[in-house]
Formats: C-alpha cells, sequence, structure tokens
C-alpha cells in the first residue's frame, strides 16, 4: 500500500489560504496547517490590550487556527520570532512602502514552511498566494524569484493562481488535477468570495491591510525611530510589543515617552514597567499612564508631565498637577498642558500628512 499523498498548508487566517488548502483537500490530498508566528501580527497587538472583559471577543481568536478548525484538518502554531527579527532588520530585497520586507518574509516563510514539510513527511507546499494581489511579492517573477532563492521550485502549489503559473511537480505527477485549480489574478476578491460560498465557507477576516505591523504607518516610523537610537541586537519581542502600543514622543536621544490611549494599553504599561522606567499620570482626572524609557532631566521631566496633561481630559485648564514616579519616590508637579500642535512635534509615529490637521483642529471654531 502506498502512503497519501500530504500537503503542508501554510495558513494565515485570511481567505485566500483557507481557500487554497481546501481546493487541495477537495483532491483528496492529506492536508496540515502550518502557523508561522512571526511576532508582528497586529491581532497579538490586540490580545495584549485586551481587558478582561473582551477575553472571549471573537477578534482575538487566532483566525489560522479557525481556518485549520473550518477545514477540520491539523495545524501546527511555529514560533520563529527570535529568528524572524533578523528578517526585518536585514532584508536581502529592502523594504516595500514602509518597514516591510515582503520579499524577503515570503521566502523565510515558504523555507520554514519546507523544513516542516520534510519534518513531517509531506510533499509539497499549498499557499494562498494570488498573482498580482500584494505588489512586493505576489507579482508573478517575483514568486519565481522566491522560488529560484529558496530552492523549491516546483514544490510550491498556488491553486488559485496555479493556472497562470509553470505547471508544478505535484500536477506533474498527477497528484493534484491542474484542471480543477484557478487562473485568479489582481487585487480583486470577488472570485474569491464566490469560491468561498461554493465551499461553505462564511466566516473569514476581510482582507483590507492584513495584520501585519511593519505595513504600517505609524509603527514603522516608530521602529526606524528605535533604529536610530539603538543598536539593531536592541530590537526584541519586548521592543515590538512596546512600539505597538500607545503614542511615542522623544525627548531626547536616549529618552522616549509612551503614552497610553485607552485603559488596555494604560493597563499593559503597567505590566511591562520595569524599575528603572519612570511612571506619569495626571492627579484626580482621567489621564493616560506614561512610562518614560531613559533618564530624565529635571527639564524632561516637567515636559514629560506637560505631555501628560497634553494628553489628560484636563487639558483644556491652565494647569495640571502629574504624579511623577521615578521607581524609588513619588513626587507631585504642575504644569501647563502641551498644546496639539506641541505635543504633534514630538510624536515619531506622526505622519506628515496629519500635521494640516492637527493644525486645522487647533483653530478655535467661530
Amino acid at each position: 500500500m502506498t502512503n497519501p499523498i500530504k500537503a503542508v498548508a501554510l495558513l494565515s487566517g485570511g481567505l485566500d489560504s483557507t481557500l487554497a488548502a481546501r481546493i487541495v483537500q477537495a483532491q483528496g490530498i492529506e492536508v496540515i496547517g502550518v502557523h508561522l508566528f512571526s511576532g508582528f501580527c497586529g491581532l497579538d497587538r490586540r490580545r495584549r490590550v485586551a481587558l478582561p472583559a473582551e477575553a472571549d471577543d471573537p477578534r482575538l481568536r487566532c483566525t489560522a487556527q479557525d481556518s485549520a478548525d473550518a477545514l477540520e484538518i491539523p495545524m501546527e502554531i511555529i514560533d520563529v520570532s527570535d529568528q524572524y527579527l533578523a528578517v526585518v532588520l536585514n532584508p536581502k530585497h529592502g523594504y516595500g512602502s514602509h518597514m516591510n520586507p515582503c520579499q524577503d518574509c515570503r521566502a523565510y516563510m515558504l523555507k520554514r514552511a519546507h523544513a516542516h514539510m520534510v519534518e513531517i513527511g509531506a510533499d509539497f507546499i499549498v499557499t494562498g498566494e494570488v498573482v498580482g494581489q500584494r505588489p512586493n511579492s505576489q507579482k508573478r517573477h517575483l514568486m519565481y524569484q522566491v522560488e529560484r532563492e529558496t530552492g523549491l521550485a516546483g514544490l510550491i502549489l498556488r491553486p488559485l493562481s496555479a493556472k497562470l503559473l509553470r505547471v508544478t511537480v505535484p500536477e506533474e505527477k498527477g497528484w493534484v488535477n491542474r484542471d480543477q485549480l484557478y487562473s485568479m489574478g489582481g487585487r480583486g476578491r470577488g472570485k474569491q468570495i464566490e469560491l468561498a460560498a461554493h465551499y461553505g465557507i462564511a466566516e473569514y477576516p476581510q482582507p483590507a491591510g492584513g495584520c501585519c505591523l511593519l505595513v504600517e504607518e505609524a509603527f514603522s516610523r516608530r521602529l526606524r525611530d528605535f533604529l536610530e537610537h539603538n543598536p539593531p541586537e536592541a530590537v526584541t519581542l519586548e521592543t515590538v510589543g512596546l512600539l505597538s502600543t500607545g503614542r511615542h514622543l522623544r525627548l531626547s536621544d536616549g529618552t522616549k515617552v509612551i503614552v497610553g490611549r485607552h485603559e488596555g494599553e494604560n493597563n499593559y504599561l503597567d505590566q511591562v514597567r520595569r524599575p528603572d522606567h519612570w511612571r506619569l499620570e495626571a492627579v484626580g482626572v482621567g489621564s493616560p499612564v506614561v512610562l518614560v524609557r531613559g533618564p530624565l532631566t529635571p527639564e524632561q521631566t516637567q515636559l514629560a508631565a506637560a505631555i501628560v496633561a497634553g494628553y489628560s481630559r484636563s487639558k483644556q485648564k491652565s494647569t495640571v498637577a502629574v504624579e511623577v514616579d521615578n521607581g524609588q519616590s513619588i513626587k507631585e508637579v504642575t504644569v501647563a498642558p502641551l498644546s496639539r500642535d506641541e505635543l504633534w512635534e514630538l510624536n515619531v509615529g506622526a505622519a506628515p500628512s496629519s500635521r494640516g490637521q492637527t493644525q486645522a483642529s487647533a483653530v478655535p471654531s467661530a
């Protein structure tokens, strides 16, 4: 008796990867899911700052696990975050519009999926890639380039776009019928949605933007700023967690303020605070929790307190009392809140395009 043909499906939790696995599954292939945890997923940010009452919120579930459950296939989640940091910091092919190393990311993920394929004795890899859907990794020539660089030519089946691509090993060997694959291309999602209805797949996340923090302008600006003031080896998962939380305002080369934007972020900042982190909060009013990483001079202490006051609910008052905790003692200072323009000037995540909106919002209405 011959061994059954097996495929490793690289599951992201999105509709495309779910459909790709389902198409192959429908041809009698045994499909095993794998999800690679990079540490740069926006879902992890939402989980970090979730309130206890949100524990059962379906938006916090692992969408890749939801895909595997819907397909009734096993799936392994593999933590590659430590190794993936090197991909982010030193991409061979550079970045996309922000800090997204899409082509190098794809190559790394496919090589890691191949290692898992060999480990479990599977025969080929399935992905949900669609020709022309993502400009930095899913152009046809870039797909072929990744295959050459990873040594995986012929072993990657992309069922949604297979008829637009070269014949693969599973098709040549007759494991998969090419006639039952598809020729989807471009950025439209209509055909995928129709196919999902055909397979009875009713629940899936919306595709807009994906979940990668590295394609976000604000996060990328913070990461670039961090690298301008710290060596690359200082970037850790803890760093990523902090860079994805709150507002970030730089006071000097070695000192930065992180401002919580809501209760969940305030709680998270309190959880990750270290003994050498300063903590500031306005007294007696609605206020963000503010962490300061790095030394504070007396002048910077006043500035940090003015930042807290500027984001507090008493920002319209002439002065606000702010509690300053340096980890050894607590004192109270009274400061004038910074204006919105002054806060914007210090914000390392703010895009230049937002400046006009900020200035307009600071003009009193007639």
